[in-house]
């Protein structure tokens, strides 16, 4: 990969990325942080709904011919997201009572700018 596809690759996600923040905000959820990185990867979107975190990964696909967005996000994906959410969460200072606070994961598709949102997408329901 050259480093202009490269780079173009990080545009179009990031506009898809807005996009689903957009899509998110419409829905009544408060966006408070995107692209939070760990060391563990990154979360593309953190956002708060109904005394609820919400951790969303966004997937982009410009067709489905090797796969759905949403089929993208495989258990190894998963974990790096769920361990990106308890640093989020210790980092924020709620470390101690994460057994107590309510977190949800979700994944977000986007497809011929058609938006699927999978709430629960993974993890203890």
């Amino acid at each position: 990969m050259n480093k202009s596809s490269s780079i173009n690759k990080r545009e179009i996600g990031k506009k898809y990325e807005l996009a689903a923040e957009n899509y998110m905000r419409e829905k009544g959820y408060r966006i408070l942080e995107t692209n939070f990185y760990t060391r563990f990867g990154e979360i593309d979107i953190i956002a708060y709904k109904d005394k609820t975190f919400v951790f969303t990964e966004v997937k982009y696909r410009k067709n489905d011919r090797f796969g759905t967005a949403l089929e993208a996000v495989d258990y190894r994906k998963q974990m790096h997201i769920i361990k990106s959410a308890l640093c989020y969460l210790n980092y924020k200072g709620y470390g101690n009572y994460a057994s107590n606070i309510n977190i949800r994961f979700d994944v977000i598709g986007i497809c011929n700018n058609k938006i699927e949102h999978i709430e629960n997408a993974f993890g203890e329901n």
